[in-house]
């Protein structure tokens, strides 16, 4: 097998589970989210020869599946729904018992479904990739000022319809 072919092997099996996370976060379907990273990974293998070197490969990435994702949402207006699951990160210990974690889990899914698909994108880069507002504005294609417009009207709106969400965060940040 090619030494470039094995590298990016390697890399798909690793940042895979990562790069989902990442992409239900972005789309709110883990069907969805999984044609996302396909797609991205499948860019990403066409550049491969100048990104392994670089050391570069996942950052692009994560870029090629935010600007396929701002693509996807201008092409097609559909309905959302959340039918899948959440992929949870490997290893860790939140503190919080299963069902704390469950309800959590729920809340947090009926309250992104309530928010557009750019709220949503902004408040997984902003707050789950803990990305600047610039490096945000910059994946997104969109000034830092609608960044900004965008975090406060998501987080008011995250509030409005999950008032119980603060609590549960009390909760989490007071076992740690």
């Amino acid at each position: 097998m090619d030494p470039s072919l094995s590298e990016f092997d390697s890399f798909v099996r690793t940042r895979t589970a990562a790069l989902l996370r990442s992409a239900y976060l972005l789309t709110g379907d883990q069907h969805l989210a999984e044609d996302l990273v396909q797609s991205a990974l499948a860019r990403t293998h066409r550049s491969w020869s100048r990104l392994h070197h670089s050391g570069n490969a996942e950052a692009y990435t994560r870029k090629t599946m935010y600007h396929l994702q701002v693509s996807w949402w201008r092409r097609r207006r559909v309905p959302e729904s959340m039918p899948g699951d959440l992929p949870e990160p490997r290893g860790g210990d939140s503190g919080l018992d299963h069902a704390q974690q469950t309800s959590l889990r729920l809340t947090l899914r009926a309250a992104l479904a309530k928010l557009s698909p750019k709220q949503r994108a902004v408040l997984v880069l902003r707050f789950f990739e803990d990305r600047t507002e610039a490096e945000a504005a910059e994946l997104l294609g969109v000034t830092v000022g609608t960044v900004k417009s965008q975090t406060a009207k998501s987080l008011a709106k995250l509030r409005a319809v999950a008032p119980e969400l603060a609590e549960l965060y009390v909760l989490e940040g007071s076992t740690r």
